[in-house]
């Protein structure tokens, strides 16, 4: 599998995030995992992601991040708050990767007309699909607020395509 050796390795992620003085710390339990950024600069908080791999019929796995927050301190800083939780997906993403997840999915919430739209452009930028506009509205829609707990646009993206797509940004420059 050629993809292993063109993928950014969690060692070049943890790698790259540290040049840019975020601390990554990725933390599981069992399917459940946390991942928790922090200013190298003032030990702060900056975001965290948490989510599950999820065994699926047939024995297939997915990584299912269940949410991303950002605090209001990312704002004011250099890195733009997405670059900051591009750190954080990218985390997340290779751990789902080293799990045997082939699919990752996400609800982008819809809190605010604006900020969803932001946040679906952002993801479909990364390499995310948006799969179903979930409002609340038909039975499917209960399912899916049940599983994510609000409305917003469900999305997926192949992991393999994901690390690809992201691998020069957080492969160590030579």
């Amino acid at each position: 599998m050629a993809m292993k050796s063109t993928a950014p390795t969690m060692a070049d992620i943890l790698a790259c995030s540290k040049s840019q003085n975020l601390d990554l710390q990725l933390k599981t339990l069992g399917p459940f995992f946390r991942i928790t950024a922090r200013s190298l600069e003032t030990g702060n908080e900056l975001g965290r992601a948490e989510g599950l791999v999820r065994l699926w019929l047939g024995g297939k796995r997915i990584l299912h991040l269940d949410s991303i927050r950002l605090q209001r301190e990312t704002l004011g800083m250099e890195k733009s708050i997405f670059g900051i939780g591009l750190f954080i997906g990218a985390v997340a993403i290779r751990h789902g990767y080293d799990c045997g997840c082939n699919v990752a999915q996400l609800l982008a919430i819809n809190d605010s007309d604006l900020y969803h739209s932001k946040l679906v452009k952002f993801y479909i930028r990364i390499g995310f699909k948006a799969v179903h506009e979930v409002s609340g509205s038909t039975l499917e829609d209960l399912a899916h607020m049940l599983v994510w707990g609000g409305i917003g646009t469900r999305m997926d993206a192949e992991i393999d395509h994901l690390l690809l797509k992201w691998c020069t940004r957080f492969t160590p420059s030579s």
